[in-house]
């Protein structure tokens, strides 16, 4: 019987290991705020990263997939093979935006970014150069873990990344007379990539394993490209579209009131509200592996769910509407007062994101293990045009401040986007229970 004691022995490594990721954000945020020009380069880097994290989203959801899909010798090649495939598109996709005119197009042309953002922004993003591979390729050893129940070791894999990250930062900011928007890059990068060796080399136990399982040769239905693809579509366009709303809120605020303050103070109050979200980003892989076969668990991880996301979004309220707040981001952040002002009223929008999170990925967890991935998508498309509606009423027309703007924005399209999931969720519970 599945208990809550057991949904908690089972999530907690998995929420560290998110956790110790949202902060890096805001550890490199207060590194580059005090380094030189730093509304200048937390711009740039702001801009970068989320150029990174739109080339990488094909992968993003590879831990799900290899969490839901390797049970043998044979899927386990198959789903190896379709990442590292889908690795070279996208390195492939990043060296296409570095070409200088294509940059240029994008960021000046589109976007409108003053010229020091973006010289700067160009050389953070050539460092983000091995990133995505990097991503996709330790997803899909630690949803392997995931699956075996080796939960612990991706949170080793994340302490490993953080020590690595923050030495080069640290190394860089000490050191090196380098502009802060590349400190941050190359903190990242190197970090990631040190985790994707750690995560592989700790899968080798489970691989091993893997590789002498040679299935069941009564089954009708093997998995072959064709069926990787059919279901992983929709999750690699899910990731797609939602992280492509990153630049187009980029694009809005370059146009909007106070439009450098807002892209310096963006990264800052999204990092913030990551630390919060990531307890219920956590929570996707644990009901994925823990709901089962015919979704047996459901209630039980409901209820978990419930509780989680009341006390996330609580934790995110303590310091949103108290002192707590110019603490984090004047002395904790190295914001000035001038851009601590502009972070505070977005980061009390906000306080809804975290619950909206474990709840979307307890439905999420609910389609995948259901087969029925495609709502997903459209529920990621609902989410996307809901903020870009909102940005485009609340800056074109009510002249809101950028940042201020965005997070309305985002809170608006993610309850939309959840709610579109309601009924595909019970769909798939009346199918497998009715």
């Amino acid at each position: 019987q599945l208990t809550h004691k057991k949904i908690s022995a089972f999530w907690m490594p998995l929420a560290a290991t998110w956790l110790m990721m949202a902060l890096e954000p805001p550890f490199l945020a207060a590194v580059i705020a005090r380094l030189p020009e730093p509304k200048y380069n937390l711009a740039a880097w702001g801009v970068a990263f989320a150029f990174a994290l739109l080339v990488e989203a094909p992968v993003i959801m590879m831990m799900s997939a290899s969490t839901a899909l390797v049970e043998d010798a044979p899927s386990f090649r198959k789903l190896r093979n379709f990442t590292y495939y889908l690795n070279a598109a996208i390195t492939g996709v990043m060296l296409l935006v570095l070409i200088p005119p294509v940059f240029t197009f994008i960021v000046q042309g589109l976007i409108g970014l003053p010229d020091e953002v973006a010289r700067l922004t160009y050389g953070a993003l050539a460092i983000f150069l091995p990133w995505p591979a990097a991503i996709g390729y330790r997803r899909f050893f630690q949803g392997l873990l995931i699956r075996d129940s080796l939960t612990r070791l991706v949170a080793y894999g994340t302490v490993v990344r953080l020590t690595t990250m923050a030495t080069t930062a640290l190394v860089l900011y000490s050191v090196f007379s380098v502009p802060g928007a590349y400190v941050g890059a190359a903190a990242l990068t190197t970090g990631v990539c040190a985790e994707a060796i750690a995560s592989r080399l700790m899968a080798r136990g489970t691989v091993g394993r893997l590789l002498v399982k040679q299935g069941d040769q009564n089954n009708a239905e093997p998995l072959t490209y064709r069926r990787i693809t059919h279901f992983y579509y929709p999750l690699a366009m899910t990731s797609v579209i939602g992280l492509a709303v990153h630049p187009a809120v980029t694009f809005f605020m370059g146009r909007a009131r106070f439009p450098v303050e807002s892209l310096a103070v963006l990264p800052v109050v999204n990092s913030l509200t990551f630390i919060f979200r990531a307890l219920g980003l956590s929570y996707q892989e644990v009901a994925i592996a823990l709901i089962g076969k015919r979704l047996e668990h459901v209630r039980v991880l409901w209820r978990f769910a419930l509780g989680l996301a009341v006390a996330s979004s609580l934790g995110l309220a303590l310091i949103g509407f108290t002192p707590l707040s110019r603490l984090w981001f004047e002395t904790i952040s190295g914001l000035s007062g001038e851009l601590t002002a502009f972070a505070i009223l977005p980061t009390r929008v906000l306080v809804a994101m975290p619950a909206l999170s474990v709840f979307l990925s307890f439905q999420r967890a609910i389609l995948v293990q259901g087969r029925f991935t495609r709502p997903i998508t459209m529920a990621t498309v609902i989410e996307v045009g809901g903020i870009t509606l909102a940005l485009a009423a609340l800056i074109g027309g009510l002249n809101v401040v950028g940042v201020t703007a965005a997070a309305i924005a985002f809170v608006a399209g993610r309850l939309g986007g959840t709610v579109y999931l309601v009924p595909p969720c019970r769909r798939v519970l009346d199918g497998v229970n009715p």
